[in-house]
């Protein structure tokens, strides 16, 4: 790859690798969720409660693949699969590894499914990857699903975690009224100032989407040295709302949300948003590049220097990531690309059986 042609790689600063198989057919509920919280009942959490380790394994190859071949050379992970924690971020580790991603996993403790044992066993699975740090081009994050999931001690659990192995939390941060009405009825003015209030409000954290946080609360949380997260295609298929007030800070990436990793898609998205609310023209493109500068603060300043692509007009012909060729020709040099499609499709059906057999949650 010549240095003339090479550029910077799109680095989807929050995704989730286990939603790789919604694609395939994606059991809908029986009726149009009417909110949120709904949307998640229904259909997220019952694609998280279903997976085991196979489903996972295909699911995170089958991303981790197309996100390649597409140009992103860096993926900020979010985790969840109550049925399937221990160990499950070693499966997502290993296809990120061997088929030549940088990533930033975390497993999202949660209290949703399981009370306080599943949080410590979530938090417990962070802390066991953390220690190992055995591959390259892989790191990990202390997460937690979203604040009005857990509890004020697991809150506080996660930011001692943080303090001991020098982790970053990565978390949803209002995204929809729900976390925010949660911590008012908690007493806290919000989910910003609870996670604060916890200590867990570590410098270099990552809080996903912030669309019902306020202007002050976006510079507060920029003055604390966290990233906040653009996922806007999401944030229209699930309805909550445009993120508006994180135009007051220059820390904020673009994710996918667990949408396809194509950056200009997402991009799209973002200028059809800034458009549509009246903030063209005010620079939001530049989140697409920041995704790297966050990922850069886990693996160092100057660690994403291979990180680079390749493209024939819009098409992406080559990547590299840490200097290793993934992608040549269009062509994924990492993996039998078949095999993965192959693999994907066959894990889907049952991974969607399994998920129409779950009880209600």
């Amino acid at each position: 790859m010549s240095a003339a042609a090479a550029q910077p790689g799109f680095v989807n600063a929050h995704t989730h690798l286990y939603s790789g198989l919604a694609p395939f057919g994606l059991p809908q509920p029986p009726s149009p969720p009417p909110d949120f919280p709904a949307i998640l009942r229904t259909l997220w959490w019952r694609l998280d409660r279903a997976l085991d380790e196979g489903t996972l394994r295909a699911s995170a190859r089958y991303y981790v693949a197309h996100a390649l071949l597409s140009g992103t050379t860096g993926l900020v992970d979010h985790h969840e699969s109550p049925a399937f924690i221990e160990g499950s971020l070693d499966v997502l580790a290993d296809a990120c590894d061997a088929l030549g991603m940088r990533a930033l996993l975390c497993y999202g403790a949660s209290e949703r499914n399981g009370g306080r044992e599943e949080a410590r066993r979530g938090l417990a699975e962070c802390r066991r990857f953390l220690r190992a740090r055995q591959r390259a081009l892989v790191r990990g994050a202390v997460g937690l699903h979203a604040s009005f999931t857990v509890s004020d001690e697991t809150l506080a659990e996660a930011g001692a975690l943080c303090r001991e192995l020098g982790a970053i939390i990565h978390i949803h941060m209002a995204e929809d009224r729900v976390d925010v009405d949660d911590a008012r009825a908690r007493g806290y003015a919000g989910p910003l100032e609870r996670l604060e209030d916890a200590g867990a409000l570590v410098p270099g954290s990552i809080l996903a989407h912030g669309v019902h946080l306020d202007e002050v609360q976006v510079r507060r949380a920029s003055s604390a040295g966290a990233w906040l997260v653009h996922n806007p295609r999401s944030n229209d298929n699930n309805r909550v709302g445009w993120a508006r007030a994180l135009a007051a800070s220059a820390r904020v990436a673009l994710g996918t949300d667990g949408c396809p990793s194509v950056a200009g898609e997402e991009l799209a998205a973002l200028e059809a948003g800034a458009a549509r609310e009246g903030q063209a023209g005010q620079g939001l493109e530049a989140r697409a590049g920041r995704g790297r500068e966050l990922l850069a603060e886990s693996f160092g300043q100057g660690a994403l220097e291979g990180d680079v692509i390749t493209k024939e007009g819009a098409r992406v012909v080559g990547v590299d990531v840490g200097g290793r060729p993934v992608v040549r020709e269009g062509r994924l040099l990492t993996g039998d690309l078949a095999a993965i499609d192959a693999d994907a499709r066959e894990a889907a059906t049952r991974l969607f059986q399994r998920m129409r057999e779950l009880p209600p949650s």
